[in-house]
């Protein structure tokens, strides 16, 4: 038996000449990988990070990436956070091998309907992105 390197995947897809119209990756979809949705984790859970304080972390951790494109990944991350967390205060919780993971429900007190939208921390994000980038340009024009 040979074994074949597949990408990741949320669900097993058929190996014949059809395989490309039952294909799914799940990175693509998401706009993030499961590398990053590791870290959203671990800051969401663990240290407990909103989107401002995620975003400020995220910023001078992946430094690989643009203000922006480090804004949009959190805001992203946070969107369909709000729009799925509900769903955690109704579903067995499944095992996990993360320090982040779900227990029972039972002693879990956080909020879970939220407004998608995260006017006001979105808002916060964008101006500091705004700052990063004219940071960014001055620090340019000093080595020129």
């Amino acid at each position: 038996a040979e074994l074949r390197p597949i990408a990741d995947t949320g669900e097993s897809s058929p190996d014949d000449d059809n395989a490309a119209e039952h294909s799914q990756l799940d990175e693509e979809e998401m706009g993030m990988t499961y590398e990053e949705l590791g870290w959203f984790g671990r800051l969401r859970k663990i240290s407990r990070c909103g989107p401002v304080s995620m975003y400020r972390k995220l910023r001078v951790t992946w430094i690989h990436l643009s203000a922006k494109e480090v804004a949009d990944k959190v805001k992203r991350f946070f969107f369909y956070y709000a729009i799925n967390r509900h769903k955690m205060c109704t579903i067995t919780p499944a095992y996990h091998a993360e320090a982040y993971s779900p227990d029972d429900n039972r002693f879990d007190l956080r909020q879970f309907l939220y407004n998608a939208k995260w006017t006001r921390q979105f808002s916060v994000i964008d101006k500091l992105v705004e700052d990063d980038v004219l940071v960014e340009g001055n620090d340019q024009k000093k080595v020129n």
